[in-house]
């Protein structure tokens, strides 16, 4: 009875040492997809998409970690964190990728460069953007997919409506040459500042003002600490989808095919409601009556380009001028005379 017993134990044991392998492949692969805005905004509903979608067209052998609102890492610290894998997956603006050191992403911070969606979406669904995508790999990165996020609109606790208003206002930008050389082209003082920390840093005086999309001037309620909000579209915010490029190679071939239509149904998805969303986040900031909503006549946004115009040429050097061409081109730009 004793030697049946003991080969039933022997036998249990190597049974469940040859599930093992089995079980450790069903164990799900885990995509930890950070960003530093709200979930309601277009990118955080554009990434819930992304997760409900590989979920389920995975059947659970991918999980979808999302930490919205820098709560894994500030914005600073984002790309340093998916370049050494401790996330897998990021939706940054594409100023971003600038101080990485892939300059020619700068050129979607020049001022006016897109004077409608389509002009913008004529780049990053061509050769453009692809090109762009293939520049990241040597950091480490995988591009998947641009996300639109609409047009910029500026504010202040003082009326910004000619180039002169912006003389001496500290208005907070992302880390952008491009940027930089806007705001000193107006007149202001640039401000490289987290995301994360414009709130408190507009509340408290430390800058003055700031540009960004209406959709996010609602959810991180930027419109309560500044008296003055300017229709400007002067510029245009977009997001970048990346993976950790070694993760993404290692992935089964079939997941990560999975993975690729999933990504391109999310991204139709965000881009189809960003426009639906800053236009809700205006009715919504005019709503509360908590400050000035200006629409700029056409000889005042004509004054703001003739400012800004030069900041094209003298961006050339940096950005590449083949790169500024090549944006011209796909989007039919012509300066104003």
């Amino acid at each position: 009875m004793g030697h049946f017993t003991t080969r039933r134990i022997a036998l249990a044991a190597a049974a469940l040492i040859s599930l093992a392998p089995a079980a450790f492949a069903q164990a799900p692969i885990v995509i930890k997809f950070s960003h530093v805005v709200a979930p309601d905004t277009p990118k955080g509903k554009g990434a819930e998409r992304f997760k409900q979608l590989a979920e389920e067209r995975t059947k659970g052998r991918v999980k979808v970690e999302l930490y919205p609102n820098s709560q894994l890492y500030k914005d600073k610290e984002e790309l340093e964190a998916l370049q050494l894998g401790s996330v897998q997956m990021l939706a940054p603006s594409l100023a971003k990728f600038g101080p990485l050191g892939v300059k020619e992403y700068e050129v979607f911070d020049l001022p006016f460069i897109f004077k409608n969606d389509a002009a913008f979406r004529a780049v990053t669904e061509g050769p453009v953007g692809a090109d762009l995508f293939k520049k990241l790999e040597p950091k480490g990165i995988k591009g998947l997919a641009y996300w639109d996020n609409g047009f910029h609109i500026m504010s202040s606790n003082k009326p910004l409506h000619h180039v002169a208003d912006f003389k001496g206002q500290k208005m907070r930008i992302q880390s952008s040459k491009v940027l930089d050389a806007q705001m000193r082209a107006l007149g202001a003082i640039p401000q490289v500042m987290a995301f994360s920390e414009l709130y408190q840093a507009l509340q408290s005086g430390v800058v003055d003002g700031t540009e960004g999309v209406p959709s996010n001037f609602w959810t991180q309620k930027i419109f309560e600490v500044q008296k003055n909000i300017t229709l400007s579209n002067h510029g245009h915010l977009a997001y970048a989808v990346i993976v950790n490029k070694k993760f993404w190679d290692g992935l089964p071939a079939d997941i990560r095919a999975t993975l690729e239509g999933a990504m391109k149904d999310a991204t139709t998805y965000a881009n189809a409601i960003a426009a639906t969303e800053n236009t809700t986040a205006l009715e919504k900031i005019k709503a509360s009556g908590k400050t000035t909503l200006y629409t700029p006549t056409e000889a005042e946004i004509n004054e703001w380009k003739k400012a800004l115009m030069p900041v094209h040429k003298d961006m050339e050097s940096r950005v590449g001028k083949a790169t500024i061409d090549a944006v011209y081109k796909a989007t039919g730009f012509a300066a104003p005379k």
